[in-house]
């Protein structure tokens, strides 16, 4: 079937609204559900004053997302019918000569404009809610710092990628998604081996874990289940928030364990081997491996799907351009394709929530899982997370399971 100008405006506008109109209705009923009494099932992991802070800060975040997120789509609506983006469309062609230069003018120009817009609701973010909420650590020297080398890799990386796919568009016609698929897939590979070498030491400072007994007893652990682990560090990451984490990152010998140095500052060394152990069980079970998978599949499936409309010019002109542009239809196809990100998304939630499972029973049969259900219930607390989230609210939002189903499902395996 083919979509005329004002048929695809149509189609653009309604998912645009659908879109927030859902994910609002959602917040919504995620923040009604949310109780001022502390309940009796939360009686043993929250007191009163720290479950209040909690409902609080829930409180905070949801309504100043709805704010920030119906600013956001006021704008996006306001661009789409004045045709602003055909306009900078326009601007543009008349000031650079080739379709690769047009293009990342194009995409600099917006990235600049909507971060621009976005830096005050961030700010207010880190400085006022978090800080208000005593996470936040991060100064405004350290945020304008990190925010010039984001722009500097945005230009670095995101420049060479949207270079190499108009080029392929140029040269292959619609037949270029396969080739630039397999040019991701090679991207995707690299960040994941060099990710803790190269791109995490621009932000945060990596040191080795000294010798010690928590060394020790992360090394026995993963001789015990066959799991070497030699490349074990620090992260500073308390020099930005006061929340704690942990991961993974690459593969065979050049994998890393990182440690966020506020994890060491409350938490036993049995609930980071805890915490460990379930990280472990991520690789063992092969989740790591199988979410690159699934991310590699619903990659070629959304460029497939791309090629077909990125030459549309239909499209262009539904947008305000005067022809075919690939920037603006780009964005086009962004919008267009929101439903389908949106199953995707429900469908990846879903696997990973069950792989947090996994990875918690197998921590429990290897490990401890009181020492597991310890550290959760810390991170959850600490971070001020929502324990009695709604249902559908977790469906759309949740890779992991809250804290309580996780606790009652590791007591199956103590």
């Amino acid at each position: 079937m083919i979509f005329t100008a004002d048929q695809f405006f149509t189609i653009i506008i309604v998912i645009v609204v659908a879109d927030y109109a859902i994910n609002t209705v959602i917040d919504i009923l995620n923040l009604k559900k949310s109780s001022a009494k502390l309940p009796e099932d939360l009686k043993e992991i929250y007191d009163e004053e720290k479950y209040l802070k909690a409902v609080k800060y829930q409180k905070a975040n949801t309504k100043f997302g709805l704010l920030s997120g119906f600013s956001s789509v006021l704008i996006m609506f306001l661009v789409l019918y004045f045709g602003i983006l055909g306009e900078l469309d326009s601007w543009i062609r008349v000031r650079f000569d080739s379709v690769v230069t047009q293009t990342l003018a194009f995409f600099g120009i917006v990235y600049i404009i909507n971060d621009i817009w976005n830096i005050p609701w961030q700010w207010y973010s880190t400085f006022t809610i978090e800080e208000k909420f005593g996470f936040n650590k991060l100064t405004p020297a350290l945020f304008w710092k990190d925010k010039l080398k984001g722009y500097l890799l945005t230009a670095l990386l995101g420049g060479i990628l949207l270079s190499v796919l108009i080029l392929l568009i140029m040269w292959l016609g619609q037949s270029f998604w396969w080739i630039f698929w397999l040019v991701i897939v090679l991207f995707m590979i690299g960040a994941n081996f060099f990710y803790t070498s190269w791109i995490l030491p621009l932000f945060n400072k990596l040191t080795p874990l000294e010798d010690g007994t928590l060394r020790e007893k992360i090394l026995q652990y993963g001789k015990s289940v066959n799991f070497p682990i030699e490349n074990i560090y620090i992260m500073d990451g308390s020099k930005r928030s006061s929340k704690a984490n942990a991961f993974f990152s690459g593969f065979g010998k050049r994998k890393k364990i990182v440690l966020f140095d506020t994890l060491l500052e409350k938490h036993t060394d049995e609930e980071l081997v805890a915490i460990l152990a379930h990280e472990v069980g991520h690789y063992k079970k092969k989740h790591t491996i199988s979410g690159m998978i699934s991310g590699v599949v619903q990659t070629g499936a959304m460029l497939l799907i791309m090629s077909y409309m990125i030459f549309n010019p239909n499209l262009s002109i539904a947008l305000g351009a005067e022809q075919l542009s690939f920037p603006v239809n780009f964005i086009a196809f962004g919008i267009i394709y929101t439903p389908v990100s949106m199953i995707l998304s429900l469908f990846s939630n879903f696997i990973s929530r069950k792989h947090e499972f996994q990875a918690d029973k197998f921590a429990a049969n290897t490990y401890n899982g009181e020492e597991l259900q310890n550290a959760l219930k810390k991170l959850s607390i600490d971070s001020l997370s929502n324990l009695k989230p709604h249902k559908l609210y977790v469906i759309f939002h949740y890779s992991h399971p809250p804290l309580l189903q996780r606790l009652q499902a590791i007591d199956k395996h103590k």
